[in-house]
């Protein structure tokens, strides 16, 4: 079986994996996002959104079983049509897009999400807002971009459905039916793409373990423990990988 080679890969792999496993399991919000950015420290970011794809798809089929029939359809219906045009306008620009402008992108995502995080974490807690189709599609079609560029979507989506200050659990359940429509529908476009080689599926294979064992951990930790600690350490790793990134994909421009 095709792997890759590269130590430095599994350094960052295992941590980024379970991050987003431990995510997308209910712990630790939207944090899953850091795992194209750790990935991208050791291979292209394209590679990176190649190899991470069918593992998330795993975790999406663990999430909707651990979290069934608790999503708020409601805010579905406004939230699904949307990404799929996020994920159209991403296939169409994709090949337009250098691993720079990638870097950018996944960079001020990983940067402003935890800038929001920290600045809105010392303020006023404000009244929950309501569902919005304005404001559901606009941020649900940023969120099919980019997730289809860099599985970044977790935060657009939380731009939206957090001020709602839904119930925790219906939160994780709403964004588990939303990320296994998008990510299933990304397969197809990825195909096509030639993202899909012998390497890519190989390592994404051999790094399954860690997928199940941070869905197994997340869907624990989800009610039993406080996240407070959880956030603080992943986002300060994820505003230093941000920042990282940032200086990698400006000065590959400049």
């Amino acid at each position: 079986m095709t792997l890759i080679q590269d130590p430095f890969f599994y350094l960052v792999a295992v941590p980024a994996i379970l991050i987003a496993g431990v995510s997308k399991g209910g712990f630790g919000g939207g944090l899953g996002v850091v795992a194209v950015p750790l990935l991208t420290l050791a291979v292209s970011p394209v590679q990176a959104a190649a190899v991470m794809l069918p593992i998330l798809c795993f975790m999406d089929l663990f999430g909707v079983w651990a979290y069934r029939g608790k999503w708020d359809r409601a805010n579905l219906r406004i939230m699904l049509p949307a990404s799929i045009v996020g994920i159209v306008i991403g296939a169409l620009l994709f090949r337009h897009l250098t691993a720079a402008h990638i870097r950018l992108i996944v960079g001020v995502i990983a940067v402003g999400f935890t800038l929001r995080y920290w600045l809105g974490a010392s303020g006023r807690t404000p009244e929950p807002r309501s569902r919005s189709w304005l404001r559901g599609g606009f941020w649900s079609a940023t969120a099919g971009f980019t997730s289809f560029v860099s599985h970044a979507g977790g935060p657009p989506v939380g731009v939206y459905l957090l001020p709602q200050r839904l119930d925790k659990t219906v939160y994780q359940a709403t964004t588990v039916i939303f990320f296994i429509t998008v990510n299933y529908v990304k397969l197809v476009p990825y195909t096509l793409l030639g993202q899909f080689t012998p390497g890519n599926l190989g390592t994404s294979l051999a790094l399954l373990p860690l997928a199940f064992a941070g869905m197994a951990l997340g869907i624990w930790l989800h009610h039993r423990v406080s996240e407070r600690r959880f956030f603080q350490v992943c986002y300060v790793l994820l505003f230093l990988t941000g920042l990282k990134l940032l200086y990698d994909g400006l000065s590959s421009l400049v």
